[in-house]
């Protein structure tokens, strides 16, 4: 049991810590909110998201995504198109700082933004079925729910960390100037993987 339990818990942590447009948006939003709780609601959404890809990993329904390259095609496209248009929108934002009559996004932003990082990027993806779900295989009954629920807990507490640390950026950077560079490189670090996706688009086709 402990072991499928260490085994979830340094695999997760391998596979969410890198950079990626899930993590920057998290961290970014709790950076620009003018309160932390601002910045709930995208945490609690990725932590969904996340925990719905380990369930359905786990439970090996996500492999289907694999098995049919039309849903793929649909998937990336439309991931390609929404994170063009989240890159865009980071992009012009401004720390309330800078400009005291912008609001920062809004809650349903936040959730559907969140939900494109999070289940139309075809890392998250494929890390979670091709890891996370191959792993599993190793596990049966209570040592697979541990080795599971040890995977999610971490994504959580990640989300977490992530928009505290970007809350402690937002509140030392009181001029709103960090921010702004932090939105400039959450735009290109989003774009860049909408670029990736189109060259997976481009390979199907």
């Amino acid at each position: 049991m402990l072991a499928a339990i260490f085994h979830g818990i340094f695999l997760a942590f391998g596979l969410i810590i890198p950079l990626g447009a899930q993590n920057v948006f998290v961290f970014n939003q709790g950076a620009v909110q003018a309160r932390f709780r601002g910045a709930v609601p995208v945490v609690i959404t990725a932590g969904l998201c996340d925990t719905l890809l380990i369930v359905l990993a786990i439970l090996g329904v996500s492999v289907i995504v694999l098995t049919m390259p039309i849903l793929q095609v649909i998937l990336f496209a439309v991931g390609f198109l929404f994170l063009l248009y989240m890159g865009w929108t980071v992009w012009n934002s401004k720390p309330p700082e800078a400009n005291k009559n912008e609001k920062p996004l809004s809650p349903k932003k936040q959730i559907m933004f969140a939900l494109s990082v999070s289940l139309l990027n075809p890392h998250a993806i494929i890390d979670t079925i091709g890891v996370i779900g191959t792993s599993s295989l190793s596990y049966q009954g209570a040592e697979k729910a541990a080795f599971g629920l040890s995977t999610i807990l971490i994504s959580w507490m990640w989300f977490f960390g992530l928009a505290t640390a970007g809350k402690i950026v937002g509140n030392i950077d009181t001029e709103g100037r960090l921010v702004y560079i932090i939105n400039k490189i959450s735009a290109l670090i989003i774009w860049g993987v909408a670029i990736y996706i189109a060259y997976l688009l481009f390979k199907m086709i």
